[in-house]
C-alpha cells in the first residue's frame, strides 16, 4: 500500500463518515455562467417551493434580493441572478458572492435531482465506487 493509498483512504473516511458526503466534486469553473440562470435554492432541508417563503427570505437576507425569480417545476422554485452580466456571462459582484455562489455546486442539489449545466465544469464522482460498497457489504 502506497502512501497516494493511505491518504486517499483518509480522505474517503473523513468526507464519507465525518461529513456525511455520498460524492467528491471534482474539476473547476470555467466561468461560462449557466449556473446563475436556473437555481434552486435550498432554505433548512428544503429547496423553496413557495413564493411567499421566497419573499420573507428576501426581507431577511441580502443574498435573496440579487435572485430574480423565473419559474417553477416538481422540484421548486427556479431563479436567475440579477449579478450575471449577460453579455461577458461573469458576475458584476464576484468578489463580494454570498456563500451558495462559493461553494457552487452543493452536494445536496445534486443529489434532489438538481442538474448542472452540461458545460460546466464540475462533477460529482462517488467517495466509494458500487464496487468498493459491494466488496464491503460481502465482507
Amino acid at each position: 500500500m502506497t502512501m497516494d493509498d493511505i491518504l486517499t483512504g483518509i480522505k474517503k473516511f473523513f468526507f464519507y463518515y465525518i461529513l456525511r458526503k455520498k460524492y467528491f466534486r471534482e474539476g473547476h469553473c470555467l466561468m461560462c455562467g449557466r449556473c446563475c440562470e436556473k437555481i434552486y435554492v435550498k432554505h433548512g432541508k428544503n429547496v423553496i417551493t413557495e413564493e411567499e417563503t421566497f419573499y420573507k427570505l428576501q426581507k431577511m437576507h441580502s443574498f435573496y434580493s440579487s435572485l430574480e425569480l423565473i419559474g417553477k417545476d416538481e422540484n421548486g422554485l427556479i431563479f436567475r441572478c440579477k449579478n450575471l452580466d449577460t453579455e461577458t456571462r461573469k458576475c458584476k459582484n464576484h468578489k463580494k458572492r454570498d456563500n451558495i455562489c462559493r461553494k457552487y455546486p452543493q452536494e445536496e442539489i445534486f443529489m434532489m435531482g438538481g442538474d448542472m449545466a452540461k458545460t460546466c465544469g464540475y462533477r460529482f464522482v462517488p467517495i466509494y465506487t458500487f464496487k468498493e460498497i459491494l466488496k464491503k457489504i460481502k465482507k
